[in-house]
């Protein structure tokens, strides 16, 4: 029976032609934009996770709640013992040590008097030890534009842009002015090893870069930090198993009323992320929706105009004896027919074009340039396996659908009526 309705399809192409352009069309969409959306908000994700919440971070309960300030008079004591238990506790996970700060930037002349002066971004990470993996994890050696990594203390990285507009030369000192977290002032000389561009609006303006031993003195931070965080060892981020860490490690604290207990939170629970990726979820799940819909509505009208021109074909069929059911169950197995080669060919079409997307991506540094948010500039599609199958979700549901709609009208048929029917 199926070799008899495949043989029908591809002999009559009049019949099966149109519906394989659309589903074909409806599922390279369904693909490509699946893509995207996982592709946009893999690489939100990922962004997030590597340079600011991590997969999971540690902070104290008053830094929590206070953290878009960075208090860092509120940060973590004792933090080397803390890391020791995390490690032995959460093994799953690897653990660095992060600071964040803020500060005035001031360029010196010759005489020692300020030429130049700029609000700092900074950022204190374990840049010296190699085997940290900081540097890659935050793509640090791919974002150099000039210089190279700090190999010293007392060397710092600025962002790009922030190092030409103080005129900035690779080998020059410039003095860090802020405060400690006992709230005195702070006045620290650096000597500028390299520069960087992250292609991030929010990571690249008046961005520095230094070691975490150099903030820790800078900041009389000895033995503590702003924030601890935590990556999964498969690098990708798992709400879950995120998730379970963060509640094992919280109901140790729980008990304890000190504001200055460590609370760990997911990366969902960061940021407002969770919205976000939910709501990146749902709208993946509306796509295939609308798309079905969509193709149902326009398949039902295909299936329409083919039933009007084999209504003869049907009514010789029922003349001939062949029961309504069984020409109904025979128009869906041909519809099942087409969608899968529709599905195919679109699924083959829509990777193709998420492929490019996810080599090229799409470059919106333009519209991130006052965005505080971390987002990459070029946005990429992510060919994910899902891509594979996600497509005949809606390319077989609205073939089935458009014909089941189209063909109940064989069941409208007089059987009485077919020979004066086929006498016009």
């Amino acid at each position: 029976m199926l070799k008899f309705l495949l043989k029908g399809i591809l002999r009559d192409k009049s019949r099966s032609i149109l519906p394989i352009i659309i589903i074909s069309i409806g599922v390279a969409l369904t693909v490509l934009l699946s893509g995207y959306m996982k592709g946009m908000m893999g690489d939100v994700t990922d962004q997030n996770a590597r340079f600011d919440t991590g997969h999971a971070k540690v902070m104290t309960r008053a830094y929590a709640e206070n953290i878009d300030q960075l208090p860092n008079d509120l940060a973590l004591l004792e933090v080397g013992s803390l890391i020791e238990t995390l490690e032995k506790d959460f093994p799953q996970m690897d653990w660095v040590k992060r600071t964040r700060f803020g500060g005035l930037i001031d360029v010196p002349d010759a005489e020692g008097n300020s030429r130049g002066q700029g609000p700092a971004a900074g950022l204190a990470i374990n840049l010296l030890n190699k085997n940290s993996g900081e540097a890659e994890r935050m793509n640090i050696t791919t974002s150099i534009v000039t210089g190279e990594l700090p190999d010293e203390q007392g060397e710092a990285l600025l962002g790009h842009d922030f190092a030409e507009k103080l005129e900035l030369k690779i080998g020059d000192e410039v003095t860090y002015f802020g405060t400690t977290m006992n709230g005195s002032m702070s006045l620290q000389s650096f000597k500028i090893s390299g520069t960087i561009r992250y292609g991030m609006a929010a990571m690249d303006k008046g961005a520095m870069v230094i070691d975490i031993s150099d903030a820790q003195q800078m900041l009389d931070m000895e033995d503590g930090t702003g924030e601890v965080l935590g990556f999964l060892k498969s690098k990708v981020y798992d709400n879950e198993k995120a998730l379970e860490v963060a509640d094992a490690f919280n109901a140790k604290y729980a008990n304890d009323p000190d504001e200055f207990a460590p609370v760990m939170k997911t990366l969902k629970q960061q940021n407002n992320l969770a919205d976000l990726l939910d709501y990146a979820d749902v709208m993946s799940g509306l796509f295939v929706f609308m798309f079905i819909a969509a193709m149902s509505v326009v398949l039902w009208n295909t299936g329409l105009l083919a039933g009007l021109r084999r209504y003869k074909e049907f009514g010789i069929r029922l003349a001939l004896g062949e029961a309504k059911g069984t020409i109904y169950r025979a128009l869906i197995m041909e519809a099942v027919l087409i969608g899968i080669i529709g599905s195919i060919v679109g699924t083959v079409i829509g990777l193709g074009l998420a492929y490019y997307m996810q080599v090229y991506g799409i470059d919106i540094s333009s519209y991130m340039e006052n965005s505080s948010m971390l987002m990459p500039s070029v946005v990429r599609a992510k060919i994910t396996p899902e891509l594979f199958y996600i497509g005949f979700i809606p390319g077989l549901a609205a073939m089935v659908l458009g014909t089941m709609l189209s063909g109940l009208g064989i069941y409208k048929r007089e059987t009485a009526s077919l020979f004066k029917e086929l006498e016009v």
